[in-house]
């Protein structure tokens, strides 16, 4: 496995440089200056990283792109993304590069939620527990943090995956393309730094906006698939094997009282009991193994938390923090979501005549 480090920057020049020296010492480094106007591309050149300019900002998105393209042309086998701004540690490195050289098709993401330290920001933190918890459940695999930057990518991802939204949007979306084709996520905890400077790139309305309503999409075919699974769950048992087969057990099972229309009413009534709370049952041990009563719950409540998240960002955190707790309760981290087998995204795939019941 051979790997190129990309470093995406926008007006990053007073951290920049230390990134790249640090970075330097685990792989020939890239850095992508996104149409900076205060010398980042001359630091990051200074402290030994090969540097492309984009003639003015054309977002993060473009910015990993063109750090994909710059690999292909090296030949190397995977990229290391990390941010400029020094929140993450790029002695870390390793471990990503050795979780993504033993995992098979496969992005490796470093987790900020649960590695050491914490992000600075509440406000953030409870932000990306909302989308990750949409994020995983959307695409079936468990996701604890969608928004980090530093994460190792196959190239070869490229060659199948195809994304088609820029700015801070791209990093949730290529995951859930990422798993729609195969793909898995792996986390690794990583610590979580301060920022070196003030000012974070990611503005909360905006770019927040613009996740929140990629995310609403995917939750609304989700919600779509998960009606269609119960719908065929339901259906299922008018299916002409299914009613056959129930039709034929009823009559066994009355076959012995046909002196008796009331005990042979009774013995077909009893089947048929039997085999509808089977069902019943077996239609809501699918929708727990989905998750789909948690994410219910998620979805309204989404009204209430995302209001709340904007106004705690809006106000730097200076009200009392009530959010945190609602967001732990509802969106914090818990058991995966498990899918139906062979398919990640397609919540109906099983067959309804391979399942018991009804």
């Amino acid at each position: 496995m051979s790997a190129l480090i990309v470093i995406p920057v926008l007006d990053e020049a007073l951290t920049i440089g230390s990134v790249v020296t640090a970075a330097r010492a685990h792989g020939p480094v890239l850095v992508v200056d996104d149409g900076s106007s205060d010398g980042s591309s001359g630091a990051a050149a200074a402290a030994g990283a090969e540097v492309l300019c984009h003639p003015r900002p054309l977002g993060k998105a473009q910015a990993l792109l063109t750090g994909v393209a710059a690999a292909r042309r090296r030949g190397v086998t995977h990229i290391v993304t990390l941010d400029g701004d020094g929140q993450h540690d790029p002695d870390l490195i390793p471990a990503l590069l050795a979780t993504a050289e033993s995992a098979r098709r496969a992005i490796v993401v470093g987790n900020r939620l649960d590695g050491r330290g914490v992000l600075p920001a509440l406000s953030r933190r409870n932000a990306i527990r909302v989308a990750s918890f949409f994020a995983g459940w959307t695409c079936g695999r468990p996701v604890a943090d969608s928004q980090s930057g530093f994460r190792v990518y196959p190239l070869a991802l490229f060659d199948e995956v195809r994304t088609r939204r820029g700015g801070f949007v791209f990093e949730t979306e290529i995951l859930l393309a990422a798993v729609a084709h195969g793909w898995t996520i792996e986390e690794v905890g990583v610590p979580a730094w301060p920022r070196a400077v003030a000012r974070s790139h990611f503005r909360p309305i905006r770019d927040g906006v613009a996740i929140g309503s990629f995310l609403a999409g995917r939750v609304a075919a989700r919600w779509a698939g998960e009606a269609r699974a119960v719908g065929g769950e339901v259906l299922a048992v008018f299916h002409p094997t299914r009613m056959a087969t129930r039709h034929a057990e009823m009559l066994e099972a009355a076959s012995s009282y046909t002196d008796s229309p009331a005990r042979w009413s009774a013995a077909i009534g009893a089947v048929a009991v039997r085999r509808a709370g089977a069902r019943v049952g077996a239609v809501c041990a699918g929708v727990r193994k989905r998750g789909t009563p948690r994410a219910a719950l998620a979805t309204l409540a989404a009204p209430l938390a995302l209001p709340l998240l904007l106004g705690q960002a809006v106000t730097a955190e200076r009200l009392p923090d009530f959010v945190t707790p609602l967001v732990e309760a509802i969106y914090g981290r818990r058991r995966p979501f498990r899918p139906r087998a062979g398919e990640p995204v397609d919540v109906g795939a099983a067959d309804p005549l391979t399942e018991g019941g009804g």
